[in-house]
This record gives C-alpha cells, structure tokens and sequence, in this order.
C-alpha cells in the first residue's frame, strides 16, 4: 500500500498525526497565538489538521502549509472547505526545506516533521527565517522516556543518538537561542490513545474492505506496528511539543 494512503487511513479517527490530545492541542494553540498575530505557517502540514483547527479557532488568521505530498494537500484543501475556511489558506506542494516567502509569519509549526529537516534544531533553524521578530514557533518531536533497549530501537529503526532525554533536548533548544515558553510532555493515555487510533483505524479498514487489492497490506502493517509499539518502544520513546520564542 502506498505510505501516504496507508497513513491517510491510520489517522482517520486521531487526525492530530502525533501523540496529542484535541485538549492539549488547543492550549498549545492558544499559548502560540498571540492577540496580533495575524499569519500562521506548517512546514510538513501533511493532512493540515493543525491549520484547520487553528483558522477555525481564530478566525481573523491566514495560514500556509507546505508538504511535498499531494494527497496529503488534498486532504488539507477538503478538510479546509468543510470548515468553511478554505479562503484563508494556501498550501504549497513542495519540499519544506527549501520553502521561502516574501512576508514573515506569527506562527511557525512544525510538529512531528523534523525527520524532513534532519533533526529538531534544523527545523528550527529552518522555522527562524519564516518567523516575524516576535512570533512564537510551535514544534513537536520526539526524546528518550529512558534508555532505549535493542527492542526499541529495532521497532523504531532508530539510533541511541536520533533522540535524547527530555532534559538534554530542551537544554539544546535553549543553546540554539530559543526560550520555552510553554511546553507540553505527552501522555501515556495520549500515546495509547494515539496508538490504539493509528492500528484500530488501519485495521478495521482492513476488515471492511477485503475485497480491496490493499486490504492484505494494510491488515499486516496494522499488526506489525501494534507489535513494534508494544513489545519494542512503548514507555521509551517520549514526545514533546514546545512553544519557543527567540532568546534576548
């Protein structure tokens, strides 16, 4: 099945791709949009659940979203129309490492895309010249709950070194000139609801569609991620989404 059918699927009934809460989505939101701010950016919108949400809840913003995917953008364009504000963004289909605008934007995301940019501090720096001279940065990625075994890093098909602890990587973010502002830690319910989500919604596809030459497909990829989520990286890999302002 092809990646991104597969993960416009597994993220069905959890459309937040990452490990957040509708809840905690919107006080993230809330502590990033400032009264001014006017324009908002995601590179690596994906499916654009993050813009959506934020032009519904502040109806006087613009937004732009970036990815290289085009039936993630077209999910982001429907999803944008039945909220009724479609007119108030543009997606741009293009890698976000080298996206580039005229104006500076209030709000730059990008939770859960840093693999595009090689890591959290180059999507950082990435964000730094899209953001106005007080905008806030909103950015989720993911840190070590505590020392991955060989079971977590083989389900992950990641290094002791991709990620570090919640200390460490907060610690970076400060080096590389940025203050924290508000942050939020996820959950173990928030994980498990995330999980549960991304496997459920894939399998039961599966389940209602086995006439579909990708039903297999879909069926193995859902039980081979619960595996690797359960008996590998569950409990050791954690995530955190910040938002940053620029350091005096």
């Amino acid at each position: 099945m092809d990646r991104q059918r597969r993960s416009h699927l597994a993220h069905a009934d959890h459309p937040i791709a990452a490990p957040i809460a509708d809840e905690s989505v919107a006080r993230l939101l809330d502590r990033a949009v400032a009264d001014e701010a006017d324009r908002a950016l995601d590179l690596g919108c994906g499916g654009g659940e993050w813009l959506r949400r934020l032009l519904v809840r502040y109806p006087w913003m613009r937004a732009e979203g970036v990815d290289i995917h085009t039936a993630a953008l077209e999910q982001a364009r429907e999803g944008a129309e039945e909220s009724e504000v479609a007119d108030r963004l543009v997606l741009h289909e293009m890698d976000a490492t080298v996206f580039a605008s005229a104006h500076r934007f209030d709000v730059v995301l990008s939770v859960g895309a840093a693999h595009a940019f090689g890591g959290l501090l180059p999507t950082l720096a990435a964000a730094r010249e899209l953001l106005a001279p007080d905008g806030h940065v909103l950015v989720g990625d993911g840190f070590w709950e505590r020392e991955p075994d060989a079971a977590a890093l083989s389900a992950l098909g990641a290094t002791w070194d991709d990620y570090a602890d919640l200390a460490t990587t907060v610690d970076r973010v400060v080096a590389d000139g940025w203050t924290p502002v508000y942050g939020h830690v996820s959950t173990a319910g928030e994980w498990d609801d995330y999980e549960w989500s991304w496997t459920g919604s894939l399998s039961r596809w599966a389940l209602d569609h086995r006439e579909e030459p990708d039903a297999l497909d879909a069926y193995k990829a859902a039980a081979e991620h619960r595996s690797q989520w359960l008996s590998g990286y569950r409990g050791t890999l954690g995530f955190v989404t910040l938002v940053l302002r620029r350091s005096p």
